[in-house]
């Protein structure tokens, strides 16, 4: 089970709780337009509800674990990870989602977010691997994806229906040697 919160220099990350349904409702709401075609944050009490009893790293074996992102100096909600699909035994694998809030987009949150996250994964949850699938459209997210070290697996068609439509994705890997290889570069 992840600790409650993880902290970083800039950000924390932290499970979800039911009282944030207000606060996320309006990020979710005020970054449709920045979301676009790529990502849907639940923006209603019920999907936010839904999405916290899935996410919240409540229930044994842990099979989803989410992560606020808040930033350091103003507590304020700057994005979200997803961890979704955990399988144990021989895979010991996830998929990791991920998504910023308007004004924090583009100040560099989400990669000491992911930072943060990976850490999660391969040291608290103790993963192999995490898979990121990303539309290739979506410029900001594989850049995330590409500067966080993830190696790009390949091209999977029509991988996931988003917006009524199946969407085209990228796919990208870190595996928990990798992440430590990195982990001691970057040190």
């Amino acid at each position: 089970m992840p600790a409650p919160t993880i902290t970083g220099p800039r950000v924390y990350l932290r499970p979800p709780r039911r009282r944030d349904a207000e606060v996320f409702i309006e990020a979710a709401q005020a970054s449709r337009r920045a979301h676009g075609r790529w990502a849907s944050a639940p923006d209603t009490r019920e999907r936010f509800i839904a999405y916290v009893d899935r996410y919240a790293c409540s229930a044994a074996p842990v099979t989803h674990a989410g992560f606020l992102m808040f930033t350091s100096a103003d507590d304020a909600l700057a994005g979200a990870f997803n961890f979704s699909e955990i399988v144990r035994g021989g895979f010991l694998s996830t998929y990791l989602g991920y998504f910023g809030f308007t004004p924090h987009i583009g100040k560099g949150h989400m990669s000491e977010g992911m930072g943060l996250a990976l850490d999660v994964a391969f040291s608290r949850l103790k993963l192999h691997r995490v898979e990121i699938n990303v539309q290739p459209s979506n410029l900001r997210s594989v850049a995330l994806a590409e500067r966080s070290g993830f190696t790009r697996e390949g091209f999977s068609r029509r991988y996931v229906k988003i917006g009524g439509r199946w969407r085209d994705h990228l796919r990208f890997a870190m595996l928990a040697e990798d992440w430590r290889m990195l982990r001691k570069a970057r040190a």
